[in-house]
C-alpha cells in the first residue's frame, strides 16, 4: 500500500513542486471573496438590511416636528361715494411657527414591527454565511477543476509520447520482419486519436480557467499542486449518517433562513390583526404667532399682537370599521404563513437530502480512493508484464497499446477522486452550517506543495 501511495500522488496528482511564486487556495479564495460580486450583493444587501431595526426603533420614540411661516399682507381700498374719493391702505408681517410632540404609548402593529425588525436582521446574517460557504465552495470546484484539467493535459502528452515511442518501435519491427503490420496500424490508430484528444483537453482547460477568473476577477497565476506525501483521507468525524443529518437539519443555514421566514410571518399575522387595537399617543405643541400693524390714515387698523399657545395631553384613536380592510389583511397573512411552513418543511428535506449526499460522497469517496490506489499499481504491473509479454512474443502490440490506456485512465480516475472527496467533505460542512475559511487552510496545510 505505501507504494501505492508513492504511485498515486506522483503520478495522479502530480509530485513536482510548482514555483515559490504559484497561488495556493487560500490566496485565490481570498482574492473571491474581493472580487466576487455575487458576495459583494450579498455584503452591500446585509448593510441595508442593518437599517431595518433603527427605522422599526424609531416607531416607538417620539417624533418632534417644527412648522413655521411669515408672510406680509398689504391691504388697498378706495371709497367712491365720498366727496371727494376717500382711500386707505394698510400694511402689516405675520409670522408663527408651532413644534409639535408625539411620543406613542400603545401602539401594538408597531411594537410587533419592531419584533419583525429583529428578527429580519438576524437572518440577513444567516444569508451572508450562506453566500459565503457557497463562495467557498464555488472556488474549491474551479481551483480543482484547473488542476484536474491541466493533469489531463500533461497525461495526454504523456501518452502521446509513449505511444509516439511504441509507433516507432512497431515500425522498426515490422522493417525488420518481427512484427506485421497490424501493429504498426494499431499504434498509428492509437496515437492519432491521441492526437485529436489534445484540442479538447486544451479547450476544456481554457473554459476552466476562465470560470475561475470569472469569480476572482483575474486571469488566475500558476496553481499551486498537491503533493501527496501530506495527505492521507480521513473518514468524517463523527462517521455516522444520522449524527450529521439531526446537525443538518438544525443548523443548516438554508433551514435557519426558512425558519426566520416563518417567525417573520407568524408576526406578520399579529402585527395585521393589531390593527384592531386602539392606539395611543402622548401629545404635545406649542404655537407662538405675531402680527404687526401699520396705516396710511387714521382710522382703526389691524392691532398687533402676539400670542402663545401651549397643549399637552393623550390621543385616543380607535378603529371602528375601515370596509374590512384589516381582516382581509389577516387572511392574507395567514396564508403567506402557511406557505413559509410549507417553504421550511422543504429547507429541511433538502438539508436531510444535501447532508445525505455529502456524507455518502465522503464514505464512498474514501473507499474509492483506497480501490483506485490498488488498481493504479494492477495496472502499472500488468502494464509491465504486457510489454515483457510483447517482447517474448506472448502478447501484441494492441494488448501493449490497451494496457497503457488503462494506466492512464486509472491515474485520472484516482485524481479526480481526490477532488472530488475534497470537495464533498466541505459539502458535507456546508450542509450543517459549519463551513469556513479554515476548512480551506486546512486543505492547504495537508496538501500545498
Amino acid at each position: 500500500m505505501k507504494r501505492a501511495l508513492v504511485i498515486a500522488f506522483g503520478v495522479a496528482i502530480g509530485a513536482a513542486l510548482p514555483s515559490a511564486a504559484a497561488e495556493d487556495l487560500v490566496q485565490i479564495y481570498r482574492d473571491a471573496v474581493a472580487n466576487d460580486p455575487t458576495l459583494a450583493s450579498a455584503r452591500a444587501t446585509w448593510e441595508a438590511t442593518q437599517e431595518v431595526l433603527p427605522q422599526a426603533r424609531a416607531n416607538l420614540l417620539p417624533a418632534v416636528t417644527l412648522q413655521g411661516n411669515a408672510n406680509r399682507q398689504n391691504f388697498y381700498e378706495r371709497l367712491h361715494n365720498t366727496d371727494p374719493g376717500f382711500s386707505f391702505s394698510t400694511k402689516f408681517p405675520q409670522y408663527n411657527y408651532t413644534v409639535s410632540a408625539t411620543q406613542p404609548l400603545f401602539r401594538k402593529q408597531n411594537l410587533v414591527a419592531y419584533d419583525q425588525a429583529k428578527q429580519t436582521v438576524s437572518q440577513s446574517d444567516y444569508t451572508l454565511a450562506s453566500t459565503q460557504e457557497d463562495l467557498i465552495v464555488r472556488v474549491a470546484q474551479a481551483y480543482f477543476d484547473v488542476l484536474l484539467a491541466q493533469f489531463t493535459i500533461e497525461l495526454t502528452d504523456s501518452q502521446k509520447a509513449a505511444v509516439s515511442e511504441n509507433l516507432a518501435q512497431a515500425k522498426r519491427n515490422f522493417e525488420v520482419g518481427t512484427a506485421t503490420i497490424t501493429d504498426t496500424n494499431d499504434a498509428q490508430a492509437k496515437y492519432d486519436q491521441i492526437v485529436a484528444q489534445e484540442l479538447s483537453v486544451q479547450n476544456d482547460l481554457d473554459n476552466k480557467i476562465a470560470a475561475l477568473r470569472a469569480i476572482i476577477g483575474r486571469q488566475p497565476k500558476e496553481l499551486k499542486r498537491f503533493a501527496g506525501s501530506r495527505y492521507e483521507p480521513q473518514l468524517p468525524t463523527p462517521n455516522s449518517l444520522d449524527a450529521w443529518v439531526e446537525m443538518g437539519l438544525r443548523d443548516n443555514l438554508q433551514v435557519r433562513i426558512a425558519q426566520s421566514n416563518f417567525d417573520i410571518a407568524q408576526l406578520e399575522v399579529d402585527r395585521q390583526r393589531a390593527g384592531h387595537y386602539p392606539t395611543l399617543d402622548l401629545v404635545a405643541s406649542f404655537n407662538q404667532a405675531y402680527q404687526g400693524a401699520s396705516a396710511s390714515v387714521s382710522i382703526t387698523a389691524p392691532a398687533a399682537f402676539d400670542s402663545r399657545l401651549g397643549v399637552v395631553g393623550v390621543q385616543l384613536n380607535v378603529p371602528l370599521y375601515l370596509g374590512g380592510s384589516i381582516d382581509s389583511r389577516v387572511r392574507q397573512a395567514v396564508s403567506n404563513l402557511e406557505g413559509t411552513r410549507q417553504n421550511l418543511e422543504a429547507a429541511r428535506r433538502s438539508a436531510q437530502l444535501s447532508t445525505q449526499t455529502a456524507f455518502t460522497g465522503v464514505t464512498s469517496g474514501f473507499a474509492t480512493i483506497k480501490a483506485l490506489e490498488q488498481a493504479l499499481v494492477s495496472a502499472q504491473v500488468s502494464y509491465d508484464s504486457t510489454k515483457v509479454g510483447l517482447e517474448v512474443g506472448v502478447r501484441t502490440n494492441l494488448d501493449v497499446l490497451n494496457q497503457q490506456q488503462q494506466v492512464y485512465q486509472t491515474r485520472f480516475n484516482l485524481a479526480q477522486a481526490y477532488y472530488n472527496f475534497l470537495l464533498s467533505g466541505l459539502r458535507l460542512k456546508q450542509a450543517v452550517g459549519t463551513l469556513t475559511e479554515a476548512d480551506l487552510e486546512q486543505i492547504n496545510r495537508s496538501l500545498s506543495g
